[in-house]
């Protein structure tokens, strides 16, 4: 591809999987990329930690920040062939101590990541162990970033200036909880959020009443099965409705599904809205995360409310400060990587040139449509990053494939979209054994099959409620 007239100096803030393919896209295009990373090694919310925070419901914002909200059992939910970047494949590499199944552990996934670093040379243009303090735009249209070492001393600040911004420092550290409980905050148990949890043996012989039905709460609840009493787990959820219909569940004996919590009480009981109690000793919030960009300053050209970035054309660049700063990774329920790089490819585009934007008031519009759509439809603003909902679950990848016509790439490959989909049918249906149960000359074939079966409003449900 042609390099640009001018290479740009661009900071990318993070060095997870976003950060790295931007900041490799970027280097393909010619730009001087820096990289910017918290911690001591890449990887971002792939890189574990048994360390949990002070606070364990993550609100004191003056606690020590632990960045991993890993969990020790965590595979991944999706198959590796879907996972990794187009030139990169996530593939087995025979390696001694490397998990070669189809739904690996996440140390495979952080050794995938390190190696796509080692190969596109992008370790040396990270900074480790480096905080971004502050983002902002100056009157030369520069973007001035200031940085320090963590842990470094208030005043120690470096400041330098960039001529574009890419922010990639992923939504997995700040916890949403769910605070409109009634009487949650006269509760006298142990309330923690799922960005602490690690392992199920701090929860033996107790009872414990989860909320939430993501992928992850779906992974916690049978884990923390294991080992404590009872695990009930409450949601209002649209999958809520088929699970509570199980009551208990179908293989361990002491895990319940319940609608959502109706009262947290001061004897310690907790009462859900189909009239069941439990005397509860832990209410786990597996509830998500907040977006938050706490370095960021825009004189308001940017902003969060209720967990949607706004306003954000593409979910990537707000209108009024584009190209100079961008965002990569902020859709959910997508295949991160393989957005990633297609995000990445198109901000590294426009910023050599070689794509144009639209103009900033046609960006608006664009922006105020979707917006409009969605209020239409009913989703709530925190959902408006949820790529593939259940409001918006068909076309399948119109948006990545939207990406990839504007960078000149092929669209997704039909397999790729076969097992995206087909993946969470299987959650459905084997829930306890959808891992492990792939067989090789199904993996595109059956999983496409079982996907276009469920193009009916009842599947486009069932897929929805696992998603």
């Amino acid at each position: 591809m042609p390099l640009p007239s001018t290479p740009k100096k661009v900071a990318v803030i993070g060095a997870g999987a976003a950060g790295l393919v931007a900041a490799r896209e970027l280097k393909k295009e010619g730009h001087n990329v820096e990289v910017f990373e918290r911690n001591t090694r890449l990887g971002g919310c792939w890189v574990y930690s048994p360390e949990v925070e002070s606070d364990p419901l993550g609100l004191d914002p003056t606690r020590k920040i632990v960045e991993s909200s890993l969990y020790a059992s965590l595979r991944t939910n999706l198959p590796r062939e879907v996972m990794g970047f187009r030139d990169f494949p996530f593939i087995p590499t025979g390696k001694v101590n490397r998990d070669s199944r189809r739904f690996p552990v996440h140390q495979e996934v952080l050794r995938y990541l390190e190696d796509f670093a080692f190969q596109f040379g992008l370790n040396e243009l990270i900074r480790y162990q480096t905080e971004v303090r502050h983002v902002g735009l100056e009157t030369d249209g520069k973007w001035m970033v200031k940085y320090r070492r963590v842990g470094g001393d208030e005043g120690s600040d470096v400041a330098k200036t960039y001529d574009a911004v890419v922010v990639c420092n992923g939504h997995y550290t700040e916890p949403r909880v769910a605070d409109n409980i009634p009487g949650i905050d006269l509760w006298p148990g142990r309330q923690i959020h799922s960005h602490n949890y690690r392992t199920p043996e701090p929860y033996q012989d107790q009872v414990v009443v989860l909320i939430g039905l993501s992928a992850s709460a779906i992974d916690i609840c049978r884990d923390i099965a294991v080992s404590a009493k009872e695990v009930h787990v409450a949601s209002r959820s649209e999958a809520a409705g088929i699970l509570q219909k199980l009551g208990k569940h179908p293989v361990y004996d002491n895990l319940w599904f319940h609608p959502m919590i109706e009262k947290a009480h001061e004897d310690g009981r907790v009462s859900f809205q189909d009239g069941s109690v439990v005397l509860a000793d832990v209410i786990l919030h597996c509830t998500g995360y907040k977006q938050h960009f706490p370095f960021l300053h825009t004189n308001g050209s940017v902003n969060v409310d209720d967990n949607r970035v706004e306003p954000l054309y593409k979910h990537v660049f707000p209108p009024a400060l584009a190209p100079g700063i961008s965002f990569i990774g902020l859709p959910l329920l997508v295949l991160p990587f393989f957005l990633f790089e297609l995000q990445s490819k198109w901000v590294a585009g426009v910023l050599s040139g070689r794509i144009s934007l639209p103009s900033k008031e046609k960006m608006m519009e664009d922006v105020e449509a979707l917006y409009s759509e969605l209020e239409a439809k009913g989703v709530p603003k925190r959902h408006t990053h949820r790529i593939h909902d259940a409001k918006r679950l068909f076309g399948p990848f119109e948006y990545e494939d939207w990406l990839a016509a504007e960078c000149g790439c092929p669209p997704a490959e039909e397999w790729r979209k076969g097992m995206f989909y087909g993946t969470f049918v299987r959650l459905i249906k084997q829930t306890e054994t959808y891992r492990d149960e792939w067989d090789d000359e199904d993996l595109v074939l059956q999983a496409y099959e079982d996907f276009m079966q469920y193009l009916s409003a009842e599947g486009r449900a069932a897929i929805a409620a696992a998603l």
